[in-house]
C-alpha cells in the first residue's frame, strides 16, 4: 500500500474516535487538518530518507510522536500553528498507545 495511503487508514481510526466524543466541527476540522500536516511530514521524511521507508508506516508514526506533541513542522509554522499541531499530536499520541495496550 502507498505511504499515504496507509498513513489515511492510521488516521481512520482515530478520527472516528474524536467524531464519538461530540467535538465542534470546528476542533474536528482542526485536528483532520493537523493530521494532514503530520502525514506531510511524515512522508516528506521518508521521501529524504530512504532508510525511513523500509520501516512499517505504524512504526514510523508512532517514533513521531510522543507526549510533548509530533515533530517541528518544516514550514515556517506560526507558534500558534505549531501549538496547535503539537496538540493534535499529544491527543493521537495517547489513543495510539492506549490501543497498544488495550488486552486483545
Amino acid at each position: 500500500m502507498a505511504p499515504g495511503q496507509s498513513l489515511v487508514e492510521c488516521f481512520k481510526p482515530f478520527l472516528l474516535h474524536l467524531l464519538r466524543l461530540g467535538l465542534s466541527k470546528k476542533t474536528l476540522h482542526k485536528h483532520r487538518d493537523n493530521l494532514w500536516r503530520l502525514g506531510g511530514e511524515i512522508i516528506g521524511q521518508m521521501a529524504n530518507s530512504p532508510k525511513l521507508r523500509k520501516q512499517p508506516i505504524e512504526a514510523l508514526l508512532f517514533s513521531m510522536l510522543d507526549e510533548e506533541g509530533g515533530p517541528l513542522l518544516s514550514h515556517r509554522a506560526s507558534d500558534e500553528e505549531q501549538r496547535s499541531f503539537d496538540s493534535t499530536c499529544r491527543k493521537f499520541h495517547r489513543f495510539l498507545s492506549d490501543r497498544a495496550n488495550r488486552p486483545r
